[in-house]
């Protein structure tokens, strides 16, 4: 399932980029480097089974093993100390980048209940797009028995589009539902 995200970029989506931005050499055609999810936990300072359990869904959502995120310093009034662990992220790179991708803008995202689109703001003005999910259960591998709460997750692609425009259209062409 995965080779055919990849070959419709190779077929489709490189033409087109290369025609509407008129890139003179192919290696300046944008392309997807490393998709990253993230999930923020709070609670893991008071509820040590929070984690596991995040890093259950995650690696289920991602197929491979997340790794725990820790803080970097102190705060006080959310008491966290430095080293503390506060969530768990995967970084995603070649075909399990791709199968993720296709899984996310055909199975997930038309699951979510008055889904009109994501939002097309949320670029970082370096070709970069992130979006949060309210709840996991949008993955169809996620049983909704086994759930203890619903967590949100971030997801962060990284492609080497230069602009937040080139940026949009590789990932409109990708398949990405864009709304307002």
């Amino acid at each position: 399932m995965s080779g055919q995200l990849r070959q419709r970029y190779l077929d489709d989506v490189v033409p087109a980029l290369k025609k509407e931005f008129e890139y003179a050499n192919p290696m300046q055609v944008p392309r997807l480097q490393k998709i990253v999810i993230n999930i923020g936990l709070g609670e893991a300072l008071t509820n040590a089974k929070a984690l596991d359990a995040a890093m259950g869904d995650l690696g289920t959502i991602a197929g491979q093993k997340p790794i725990v995120t820790r803080a970097k310093r102190s705060i006080a009034q959310f008491r966290v100390r430095t080293g503390n662990p506060i969530g768990a992220k995967v970084t995603l790179r070649g075909d399990r980048m791709w199968d993720f991708l296709e899984r996310l803008t055909r199975l997930a995202l038309p699951r979510i209940r008055d889904f009109r689109g994501v939002p097309s703001r949320s670029f970082d003005g370096r070709g970069n797009y992130s979006l949060g999910l309210r709840e996991q259960l949008a993955f169809p591998e996620i049983d909704y028995d086994k759930v203890d709460r619903l967590r949100g997750l971030e997801i962060s692609i990284v492609t080497t589009a230069k602009t937040d425009e080139e940026s949009k259209k590789l990932l409109q062409l990708l398949g990405m539902p864009f709304g307002g």
